[in-house]
């Protein structure tokens, strides 16, 4: 009985397509992500000068505003991935769930 499940799932052309986009936009999100941070770091290592440097009269550097807006990055990026997984992944999961278990 299990097995006949597994098999009607993975031949279900929805789920494949689900576990298509899924992934798809897991990657593209992943790839973002590791640009925004790697950039930052080799920012870090190979551009000390610009992020000491002052923005206006004050003590603050542009080092400051940009890592926040890495951590604020992060934030909206894992936003984006939970609204959409909420949304159109789970309603793809159960009508999945539907189709298989009649």
């Amino acid at each position: 009985m299990q097995q006949d499940l597994i098999h009607l799932l993975k031949v279900n052309p929805d789920y494949q397509k689900l576990v298509a986009t899924r992934s798809r936009f897991g990657w593209t999100l992943t790839w973002i992500m590791m640009a925004v941070y790697y950039g930052f770091i080799l920012l870090i290592a190979f551009d000390k000068e610009f992020l000491s440097t002052r923005i206006g009269d004050g003590v603050m550097t542009w080092g400051m505003p940009l890592g926040l807006f890495v951590i604020v990055f992060t934030v909206l990026i894992t936003g984006i991935y939970v609204r959409r997984a909420n949304g159109e992944f789970d309603e793809l999961t159960a009508a999945i769930r539907k189709q298989v278990l009649k």
